[in-house]
């Protein structure tokens, strides 16, 4: 069952300006293996711009609780170049008090434009549980 959905948009050109101008925001943002690509290389400002959106979208999805920590989700490329999303500490609570076990991600940028959807499915329980 499908117990949140998110959605969000980045505009790349802006997103990499905040990255050069602020000292330390993409360590902040972001863990060391979303900063590379599988190969070693580092991340182009479409790709961190798309990962700060499904990170957003994911937000959106649990109900955009305020007190959820940036390295606490992860958006990992899998098999074939398939995002996924890896979830611990604040987002892995917040995921298991709304009872969801899984997530479906999508990510995309064109026209200077990033974009991901969050899909969180699961199991909803009962406020108070």
């Amino acid at each position: 069952m499908i117990i949140g959905i998110g959605i969000d948009v980045v505009p790349v050109e802006r997103f990499a300006a905040s990255l050069n101008r602020t000292p330390g925001l993409r360590d902040r943002l972001f863990t060391a293996a979303e900063q590379r690509t599988p190969s070693g290389g580092e991340r182009t400002g479409e790709s961190l711009a798309a990962r700060f959106a499904a990170k957003e979208a994911l937000t959106k999805a649990l109900g955009a609780p305020g007190d959820l920590h940036w390295h606490d989700a992860e958006v990992m490329v899998g098999e074939h170049g398939r995002p996924h999303l890896e979830v611990r500490g604040t987002v892995a609570g917040r995921a298991a008090q709304l009872g969801i076990s899984s997530w479906h991600v999508s990510l995309s940028h064109d026209g200077g434009i990033a974009s991901a959807v969050v899909v969180a499915e699961g199991f909803p329980r009962e406020e108070g549980m």
